[in-house]
């Protein structure tokens, strides 16, 4: 997901062209079924024991493809993020430049975010696992949030570079309270099991763009419009 990305990805760089042999569709198979489990118990619960058993492979099949719990750990955090741009960033790079495509990617966030509500978030949960723990493992995931962070700080960068959001905005003041909406709801939803917690984090997110929107965006019609219309029939998944 990084910035220097293009909006569309060329042919070349989509891996379709050849089918994945054996050993790598087993891999990939045994990544599925892992993350499945992370969203679940975590990724320290992760053990090529249960893997194994899940997949009704031996053991040292699955350590085969892996060589360590560690790697089968990142790994399953690689996918995450692979997944994660494929649902959130990319979609979003077909939004017109500025407010119209922040709102793009705050959506699909959205979206994912009503889905994980039940099943779990490997960035946050990992993040709890891992704030005080050196490593490989905290290292991909502190980097994967890190490359997302900074996709949105961009996105609110050039929302003021189109005049959508004031020239003094701070770009990273605004990512940080976006960001904060969403720890914010997986803690009411998952925790709290607040009913409305999605529709109070949509208004605050609408809250904070109208706080950052310039007096020019604000006197003429809102860019981020189709978006909104769309948030306000999504039906909220909090159980």
């Amino acid at each position: 997901m990084p910035t220097t990305r293009t909006a569309h990805r060329s042919p070349a760089a989509v891996v379709h062209a050849r089918p994945l042999q054996k050993g790598q569709q087993t891999k990939a198979a045994i990544v599925d079924a892992a993350l499945g489990l992370a969203t679940q118990i975590g990724l320290e619960g992760l053990s090529i024991g249960a893997l194994a058993e899940v997949m009704q492979m031996s053991k040292s099949g699955v350590f085969a493809h892996f060589g360590s719990r560690e790697e089968l750990q990142i790994s399953v955090v690689r996918e995450y993020h692979h997944r994660f741009e494929e649902e959130v960033f990319y979609p979003a790079m077909s939004v017109p430049r500025g407010l119209p495509r922040l709102r793009a990617l705050f959506d699909n966030w959205m979206k994912r975010t009503s889905v994980e509500i039940d099943s779990g978030c490997i960035y946050i949960g990992g993040a709890v696992e891992f704030d005080d723990r050196p490593g490989p493992v905290r290292d991909a995931l502190a980097s994967s949030v890190s490359t997302w962070l900074a996709a949105m700080r961009r996105a609110i960068e050039i929302a003021i570079e189109e005049g959508h959001l004031r020239a003094d905005t701070d770009a990273h003041q605004m990512r940080f309270e976006i960001h904060s909406l969403i720890l914010a709801l997986h803690y009411e939803a998952r925790f709290l099991r607040s009913p409305d917690s999605l529709q109070r984090a949509l208004a605050a997110f609408e809250g904070i763009v109208q706080r950052y929107r310039s007096g020019s965006a604000a006197g003429g019609a809102d860019p981020g419009t189709p978006g909104t219309q769309h948030r306000a029939t999504r039906k909220e998944r909090v159980r």
